[in-house]
């Protein structure tokens, strides 16, 4: 039977006694990661510094987890404006340039708090 792992990252951690990632075995699920800076503790001011602070999580934690963005299968991203995904497109292709080597991706319409204008969460596979 495999044995979950918790997965923390510098800078990032949730009000609830929870990590910032499972692992067992090959498979990560990762909680919700914000747009709040890591040295500040405050929310990013904007949808594009949030988007630049969750794309900078998403590598810490595949970093802490022993992969790298290579390893993400699916993306969701919950965004208090779901139509406005400029920000988001764009950090996208500089983690993801590849066309035919993308994760699946999903967007949600959400109401969030604390300032937050995204959350985003992931679902990976690492190697053993």
């Amino acid at each position: 039977m495999a044995r979950r792992v918790s997965i923390h990252i510098p800078g990032f951690s949730h009000e609830n006694p929870i990590p910032a990632a499972s692992r067992i075995g090959q498979h990560l699920s990762s909680g919700v990661l914000t747009g709040r800076d890591p040295q500040t503790g405050a929310m990013a001011e904007g949808l594009d510094a949030q988007m630049a602070v969750v794309f900078g999580h998403i590598r810490a934690l595949m970093t802490a987890a022993g992969g790298s963005t290579d390893n993400i299968l699916k993306l969701t991203f919950w965004l208090a404006d779901y139509r406005d995904r400029d920000a988001l497109n764009r950090e996208w292709l500089a983690m993801f340039p590849d066309a035919s080597s993308r994760p699946a991706r999903q967007v949600v319409a959400a109401q969030l708090d604390g300032g937050a204008l995204v959350h985003a969460d992931l679902v990976a596979v690492l190697a053993d």
